[in-house]
């Protein structure tokens, strides 16, 4: 099996310099992979040379225990040479977007991928000709089959999902056609859709690309939030049909495979493949219903923050504090996050230490760097690496600590499962980061006396809860929706999807009640959003805070054995079924229990914040 890990968060670069200017201690070595760009070809020539090898296990999986480990684990060495020649190529290309070279090396690595997926298609399907009698009988006769034994399991839970050889054998050559909705839409989205100029009450004028709305959204005048807002939202409504079209060409391929695999819906098909049950999704989507009182409460206050009468949809991302702006070094930041994890021990921060003067992290936004932040671990023999575009804000400092609990969490994973085991669920990615982005905001808000800071923090953190556990179930909400229309045969066009979307999101901004004003031309939103594109993952955002609010309260609470959980937690990579690695930390995700923490949390958070409120007589 082949695959990669990536994490991207919406952070936009700012001042950015030449790469030269950038000390050596703040870029990456990526020499840890490969020396050169020739030893790098070197390797994938003798890699790409080894492919045909895999046909010589055709027919024989079933003839042998040692058999079949022989091919197991040359499909596992494949996979590992192959993801440390994608990293290469990737963080080589990320650091100037512009080298074609690197651009071309990546997509020969990906040719790479699906050659040998086409390839080694029938190794499945041998294995799931095999009952599972036959499966534990290989398994206790063969000692090295033992790191295969939940893969092994795992199949033939699936069983009823696997096609014949052949049929696997299309299944993975319609991957090279399948994600065009998605190329299609970022092409068009970001480089070619034509977005508007507007001129601000300064006399700015700003360029609103996805880039440039993310940055003008923000805008202290009320006035122009408006402006940005109606423009943004104009473009896309004047190109929804061609971007309905996009997006529903990548719910039907969805519906594709769920059909070809022969699964009851689009929602249990992306659930399944860790087993995770349907009702974590539904539940996760009636629990925020629920509890919007809390939602609304949080938009209120922001109303209150920011002295208007009538909260609008463009003001959700308006400054809330004035005049509080912290500034690190990135020196000075490391310190911050170093103290901040101390509650997990001397092993988990010396790691962290590790991390920031061996370079791990390449730091700085220099010109034509890929923007945001990203940890990549999946180089199982070397370190994880983390992408940043550090402009010494606070905002930046929290980027750190989440990025750093994704390396963590590789790290530990890399550290204690083999290669087979080391990879964690996309369900469980986000956990570990959230959990360092608790422990640093508890940190601070010990460290602080200022009331505007402490204010500013608070309001942080009730902005990320909004936009990672309601702004993202909303999200969740539609695209179940979405999914369900076109399994009943309901067309998605601009017309349908902005209506849906529309329904949605005045339900969870409280339109009808007064609580937040949603413009007619804000329900194209929908066509701005480039997770639709996945199917079924922003909800694993929402269930990951809630998680790390439940494992964080318990660490920062001094809970007896509660760390020793957590780093069984980060150690575990994809030992067992996600459900499985978070109950045995001592979260069970199939009950309230982790959205009723986080809840509570919220509403604790916001008892503080209207004390200061009160205080400060606003």
């Amino acid at each position: 099996m082949i695959f990669s890990s990536l994490f991207y968060m919406n952070q936009m670069a700012g001042a950015q310099m030449e790469r030269d200017a950038v000390a050596e201690k703040y870029k990456w070595n990526l020499a840890d992979l490969y020396d050169s760009d020739d030893a790098w070809k070197a390797k994938k020539d003798e890699l790409e040379g080894m492919f045909s090898k895999v046909l010589d296990f055709k027919g024989t999986l079933a003839s042998s225990s040692g058999a079949l480990l022989q091919c197991l684990d040359f499909q596992s060495h494949i996979s590992k040479e192959w993801v440390r020649l994608f990293m290469y190529a990737r963080m080589n290309s990320d650091l100037d977007t512009r080298a074609t070279k690197y651009q071309g090396m990546s997509q020969q690595v990906q040719q790479m991928g699906t050659q040998f997926n086409s390839l080694s298609s029938f190794i499945e399907p041998e294995i799931l000709a095999m009952d599972a009698a036959t499966i534990e009988q290989f398994i206790n006769e063969e000692k090295g089959l033992g790191v295969y034994k939940f893969y092994l399991q795992d199949l033939q839970r699936k069983k009823a999902h696997k096609l014949s050889e052949k049929e696997e054998r299309i299944i993975a050559e319609a991957g090279l056609v399948t994600g065009g909705a998605h190329d299609i839409y970022n092409v068009f989205s970001n480089a070619e859709l034509p977005y508007p100029e507007v001129e601000l009450s300064d006399g700015t004028k700003a360029t609103l690309t996805a880039a440039g709305y993310g940055k003008y959204r923000a805008a202290e005048n009320r006035a122009d939030r408006e402006l940005v807002f109606q423009a943004f939202f104009t473009a896309l409504k004047n190109y929804s049909g061609t971007l309905a079209t996009s997006l529903s060409s990548s719910v039907k391929a969805h519906l594709f495979y769920t059909r070809a695999r022969n699964y009851k819906s689009c929602l249990a098909n992306a659930l399944d493949n860790d087993n995770i049950p349907p009702d974590v999704y539904h539940s996760l989507v009636d629990n925020v219903n629920k509890n919007l009182a809390s939602f609304h409460r949080y938009l209120d206050i922001k109303r209150r923050l920011l002295g208007v009468d009538q909260l609008k949809y463009s003001d959700m991302y308006a400054p809330t504090v004035k005049g509080v702006d912290l500034d690190y070094t990135i020196d000075s930041a490391y310190d911050v996050i170093t103290k901040a994890f101390a509650p997990l021990g001397d092993d988990y921060v010396n790691t962290v230490k590790k991390a920031t003067q061996e370079r791990w992290i390449d730091v700085y936004p220099t010109t034509a760097k890929q923007s945001g932040a990203y940890s990549w671990g999946s180089a199982y023999d070397e370190h994880p690496f983390i992408l940043l575009n550090f402009n010494g804000k606070y905002n930046d400092v929290s980027t750190i600590a989440h990025e750093l609990g994704h390396t963590m969490h590789s790290y530990y994973s890399n550290k204690n499962q083999p290669f087979q085991l080391a990879n964690y669920s996309i369900f469980v990615a986000e956990v570990a980061s959230t959990f360092n982005e608790a422990l640093l905001i508890d940190y601070m808000l010990k460290e602080i006396k200022d009331d505007d800071i402490i204010l500013s923090l608070l309001m942080e953190y009730l902005d990320g809860l909004k936009g990672t556990v309601f702004r993202q179930t909303q999200f969740a909400e539609f695209e179940l929706k979405m999914h369900e229309m076109a399994e009943s045969g309901e067309a998605l066009t601009s017309e349908t999807l902005t209506n849906l979307y529309g329904d949605i999101l005045r339900r969870y901004y409280g339109h009808d009640k007064g609580v937040c004003i949603i413009d007619d031309v804000h329900a194209y939103e929908w066509a701005f959003i480039p997770h639709f594109y996945r199917d079924f993952y922003v909800y694993q955002y929402a269930t990951s805070f809630c998680a790390s609010t439940a494992l964080s309260e318990k660490v920062l609470l001094g809970e007896k054995g509660a760390v020793d959980n957590y780093f069984s937690f980060i150690s575990a990579g994809g030992s067992d079924y996600p459900i499985n690695i978070l109950k045995k930390a001592g979260v069970d995700m199939r009950t309230a229990e982790p959205f009723d923490k986080t809840m509570a949390k919220m509403n604790r958070v916001m008892d503080e914040i209207e004390k200061i409120v009160q205080k400060k007589g606003i």
